[in-house]
């Protein structure tokens, strides 16, 4: 029986906020710190590590955590959706901002604003810019190569952002600069994906070959004899590809899940870890917690206590 401690408002870094949770024994608190000791033992051990994500995140400041992790290579491969390609980039050229969840959408709609959340989105700043920049560097894509997989396009476009300004801000470009996959299996949905039917509309002889994307997933759950280890925030396709893969091996050994889900509705959003070990997708004896948090409020968190650990 381990006491409850109190949590003390006086503290002197992010990583002694996040001991103060596990010791708190307090609801979510405690499993957020739980996942730290986890994603801690990961980058310790000899482990291949996975990083799933959905799109949504990259519209906000959140982003520059995802960024930070991929840049300090904590992380072997990336799953994610097309929207991260879109928002990572648009980003790079045009600014976000600050909204409300309350604000009118048909004035917003009017005025040529998309609403994500509480994160305003101008049509210049998104669909047009994306069109503008993304189509003569799929012809340059194009010209040196006809048929590519969708992780070598994306390490491509990350090459051609060298001489822009805000590169060091983005998750594509250090995924190309570190060699990090990028896995992103519903590549068409979304912007990105539809520049890429753009251009196809013209050179049919432009090929897309998603089956070396899941040689690719293949590769990195195979070649490791070791152990295997995943960060998951939300559900969806991005979080499925990661633990579908996995079974294959047995199972993930290590797992963190962020959601703000419920389980409830059958979801795999909602799906705990636990329900993942019926289908062998996460190990029986797996290091694995689920994080019933905001990822925008738990992961800065989270990455800071860590990297304050791996620091030292």
């Amino acid at each position: 029986m381990k006491p409850v401690k109190d949590s003390s408002a006086h503290i002197k870094d992010v990583d002694a906020l996040v001991r103060g949770m596990y010791e708190s024994g307090g609801f979510s608190a405690k499993n957020l710190a739980v996942g730290v000791d986890i994603l801690e033992k990961m980058e310790k051990e000899d482990c291949r590590r996975f990083l799933s994500f959905p799109a949504c995140i990259i519209s906000t400041g959140t982003r520059g955590i995802i960024k930070e992790l991929v840049k300090e290579t904590l992380f072997d491969a990336v799953i994610t959706t097309c929207g991260t390609l879109d928002h990572d980039l648009a980003r790079l050229w045009k600014d976000y901002y600050h909204g409300d969840f309350a604000l009118d959408d048909r004035d917003l709609h009017r005025k040529g604003i998309n609403r994500l959340g509480n994160i305003l989105i101008p049509n210049e700043c998104y669909g047009e810019v994306l069109e503008k920049k993304l189509q003569p560097m799929i012809e340059r894509i194009y010209e040196d190569k006809k048929e590519l997989s969708g992780y070598e396009l994306i390490w491509k476009i990350g090459e051609m952002l060298e001489k822009e300004k805000k590169k060091d801000e983005s998750i594509t470009y250090w995924c190309y600069k570190n060699r990090i996959p990028m896995i992103v299996p519903g590549i068409f949905d979304g912007a990105f994906g539809s520049q890429l039917w753009l251009f196809w509309q013209q050179h049919r002889d432009f090929k897309l070959n998603l089956f070396l994307d899941e040689q690719k997933m293949a590769d990195e759950v195979f070649d490791t004899k070791n152990k295997a280890g995943a960060l998951m925030i939300g559900g969806g396709i991005s979080k499925h590809h990661t633990i579908w893969w996995n079974q294959f091996r047995g199972g993930l050994d290590y797992a963190v899940y962020i959601t703000t889900a419920t389980q409830y509705d059958g979801s795999l959003s909602g799906a705990r870890l636990q329900e993942a070990i019926s289908w062998g997708k996460i190990k029986e004896d797996a290091n694995q917690v689920t994080i019933d948090a905001d990822a925008t409020i738990a992961l800065p968190v989270m990455a800071a206590a860590l990297f304050e650990r791996l620091r030292k």
